[in-house]
């Protein structure tokens, strides 16, 4: 018998984790619908088969297995054991079940195929019976199944031990990464009522490009090249949307245009920038634990980034106290740096920033705080999600200074919407808006090529 199965491994290996009781006390679980009867009946099976394999899986080697020899190895010990228990089965569905059993082995079970499709942008667990998928902007059912809570939280477990977390009834929720960089958010009882629920959006393993971007529609060519040259002019950018709108996606399109000599350090909650050049310094969060260490903030980690001599420093999202000393170091010499924040208007983006920097605690002057937004960020870059699914670049905002308390801005690109077409799609399209960027004669002088066109409005476009 092949070395991976080890008959003397017949106690259960340390990272299968037990959860307890998959309902409340008292509260037996409600039994699945008839026409769900051979589903469930499957998942009984290869939890069955998976639970054997467990007890005779030797994990510190499985690793440096051949995938064609472990697959052999385990098709061999659950043929026999479907052998001994006398059922019967078509070869297609073997191959199948062999599938999901390597599935729970060495990824992370039901959710496998998920992950594999590239067509999947997000992945929304509402409970072990219920998994929903965003394809192309829109909601959609999966047959995707868990057998029960035990085993959605063994998976659960597995993502997040995977990056050093941990998640329990002292600390239900937890945000998590998978090793693609995917972001995962968790929660699990008591705070989620009906069971643990878990949301994975995925990240592609090629960031998207502009020129990727403008193929699908997100953004124009002369939008594109204007952002380009205001990363390669050094401008401070802020980027505002919603949820799932693409700020992330953005960051890293605007990050590509950096240059490979500049020393950049990014800051996140969960680390899933996909910076392509050689000179990064990644630094994430980290929360505290009950043997007492303290939680690493954003702030912590922004502060810390001013004495790494950083050329840029890259926030993935600024969501608390971190904005005050973001906004320091935009006013400070550490031009070109590059954060999103969550609003919808590029307006609203302003006063989420202002709203976040009276959370340091003590009282600061309205009239300083908003003279230190106007002179630390260059640029506002709205993104949104539009009804029919697709995510679109809203406008380009510059903000030009202060009249009285109020920070003044400028659409410099603007998209304009048409209504909906017969089958639902918005339509619009994003145009400049024919006034030119008071910055325009720094971007000049910083040695970057500003065409005069970009600027024509509708009928330069």
């Amino acid at each position: 018998m092949f070395k991976t199965f080890s008959s003397i491994s017949s106690q259960r290996p340390n990272n299968v984790v037990n959860f307890g009781a998959t309902a409340t006390e008292g509260q037996a679980e409600a039994a699945p619908p008839p026409q769900d009867a051979a589903l469930q009946a499957r998942l009984e099976l290869k939890s069955h088969l998976h639970e054997v394999l467990l007890d005779r899986l030797n994990l510190s080697v499985i690793d440096k297995v051949q995938p064609d020899d472990l697959r052999r190895e385990v098709a061999g010990l659950v043929s026999k054991v479907l052998t001994d228990e006398g059922r019967a089965m078509r070869t297609e569905e073997f191959r199948e079940l062999i599938d999901e059993i390597l599935d729970e082995v060495l990824g992370f079970g039901p959710l496998e195929p998920l992950l594999a499709d590239p067509t999947v942008n997000d992945i929304l667990v509402n409970s072990h019976r219920t998994v929903y998928v965003e394809r192309f902007g829109i909601l959609e059912k999966t047959r995707v199944r868990f057998r029960d809570e035990r085993h959605l939280l063994r998976i659960i477990d597995k993502i997040v031990s995977q990056v050093g977390r941990r998640i329990d009834e002292s600390q239900p929720w937890v945000d998590a990464r998978l090793p693609d960089g995917s972001r995962v958010n968790a929660i699990i009882r008591p705070c989620s009522i009906d069971g643990p629920s878990l949301s994975i959006r995925k990240f592609a393993r090629n960031p998207l490009t502009f020129e990727r971007l403008i193929e699908v529609g997100a953004i124009t060519p002369p939008a594109a090249r204007f952002l380009q040259c205001l990363v390669k002019a050094r401008m401070n950018i802020l980027i505002s949307g919603g949820t799932g709108s693409g700020k992330t996606t953005m960051l890293n399109a605007l990050s590509s245009y950096i240059g490979e000599s500049e020393r950049i350090v990014t800051i996140e909650d969960a680390a899933e920038l996909q910076l392509q050049q050689e000179h990064v310094v990644r630094l994430e969060t980290r929360p505290g634990n009950p043997g007492g260490a303290a939680p690493v903030t954003q702030r912590d980690l922004v502060r810390n980034a001013l004495r790494m001599r950083p050329d840029r420093i890259v926030v993935g999202e600024v969501r608390g106290a971190e904005t005050f000393d973001m906004l320091q170091a935009m006013n400070t010499g550490h031009d070109g740096s590059m954060t999103t924040v969550h609003a919808n208007t590029a307006r609203d983006a302003l006063g989420r920033i202002e709203q976040m920097v009276s959370m340091i605690g003590f009282e600061f002057p309205l009239a300083a705080l908003r003279a230190q937004i106007a002179s630390g960020i260059h640029f506002v870059v709205q993104l949104s999600r539009l009804g029919d699914g697709k995510r679109k670049l809203m406008s380009i905002s510059e903000i030009t200074g202060m009249e009285g308390q109020i920070v003044t801005m400028q659409d410099i690109f603007l998209f304009r919407k048409r209504g909906r077409n017969e089958t639902g799609d918005v339509q619009g399209e994003l145009v400049a808006t024919g006034i030119r960027p008071r910055m325009a004669n720094q971007i000049i002088a910083a040695g970057i090529d500003l065409p005069a066109d970009l600027f024509r409005g509708e009928g330069g476009m």
